[in-house]
């Protein structure tokens, strides 16, 4: 065992995921922009989300359904999740609008962030059960 309780397995599995989270959060939310433009933050919005979906998802199917290790459970929910969602650029972007003026952007990113993405972890516990 190293720090934290976590071996050494569990350690590289959690660096692994985060690569290739970041990975995918950087390619989609540029597909994202590039599709419908930077006026509004939705790359940023569409991996939240999505990874909220995918945490609630996995929560339960991995937690609760499926005998999987902990190092399974820390490459997708701490590497993998932890690194494709970004709370840092949300927060960024948001403070940014308020920075140029554009309150109710701001406000809007705010709301349906939050909203959205605690909804789609819900939903994606639901869609887990349904296994």
């Amino acid at each position: 065992m190293t720090a934290l309780g976590m071996t050494a397995l569990g350690w590289f599995a959690i660096a692994l995921g985060g690569a290739l989270g970041a990975t995918a959060r950087f390619a989609m939310s540029h597909q994202v922009y590039q599709w419908f433009g930077r006026e509004f933050a939705w790359g940023t919005l569409s991996v939240n989300v999505l990874g909220s979906f995918v945490m609630g998802l996995v929560a339960v199917l991995l937690v609760q359904k499926l005998d999987v290790s902990s190092e399974w459970r820390a490459f997708v929910m701490v590497g993998f999740l932890g690194a494709f969602t970004t709370f840092s650029t949300f927060s960024y972007e948001t403070l940014q609008y308020i920075e140029v003026g554009e309150i109710n952007k701001a406000f809007i990113n705010i709301v349906v962030s939050l909203v959205s993405c605690v909804l789609a972890v819900w939903a994606g516990m639901l869609a887990a059960r349904q296994f």
